[in-house]
């Protein structure tokens, strides 16, 4: 008989990268919130390598969310502050829609971990620029956007009918949102 010997140390293949891009491959697959057992399963890896990378859970979902977040709309030099805003937002529902667990995930990170929502202030501050707004309008014109698509984003994840409520759905109170910021100018 013989006994199969347990590697120690890390594992060569496993960087911090490695580890993000598992989590989120995990996260797509299974649809389910990230347990760092099943990360290390799907890794193929002790749990404690990931530890070697992140000081705790915390630390690895706030990296994972920013790397999730990073696949949203970038507001590039078009005319149309409005369109670009417009892209932005049905990005970010349909990265909210395609990952079920990162809206209760970025919520539940609060305050102390901004980088995540930082990622989708950058990206609305660079597609409202020509409006030149000060910042307490800038801020509250975010604050109910952001709680808007939050609330569309968990509408789409409780519908039981899936294809009567699409992403597209916002077009109508996006427009409204819109002309409003505009008249704010």
């Amino acid at each position: 008989m013989t006994v199969k010997q347990k590697k120690r140390g890390r594992p060569s293949k496993l960087t911090r990268e490695a580890i993000v891009l598992g989590a989120k491959e995990w996260m797509l697959e299974q649809n389910k919130k990230l347990s760092i057992r099943a990360l290390a399963s799907h890794l193929e890896v002790d749990p404690m390598a990931i530890y070697h990378y992140f000081d705790n859970k915390a630390a690895l979902l706030e990296a994972i969310t920013i790397s999730i977040m990073q696949g949203i709309y970038t507001p590039g030099n078009s005319s149309s502050w409005q369109m670009e805003l417009t892209k932005l937002c049905h990005s970010y529902l349909s990265l909210l829609r395609d990952h079920p667990g990162l809206l209760e995930t970025l919520l539940s990170m609060g305050g102390e971990m901004a980088g995540p929502a930082e990622v989708f202030r950058e990206r609305f501050d660079l597609a409202i620029a020509p409006l030149s707004l000060e910042e307490s309008r800038k801020n509250a014109a975010l604050d109910l956007l952001v709680d808007y698509m939050h609330g569309f984003a968990l509408a789409l994840h409780c519908a039981k009918d899936k294809s009567k409520l699409e992403v597209s759905a916002i077009e109508r109170p996006l427009a409204l949102y819109l002309s409003i910021l505009e008249v704010e100018t």
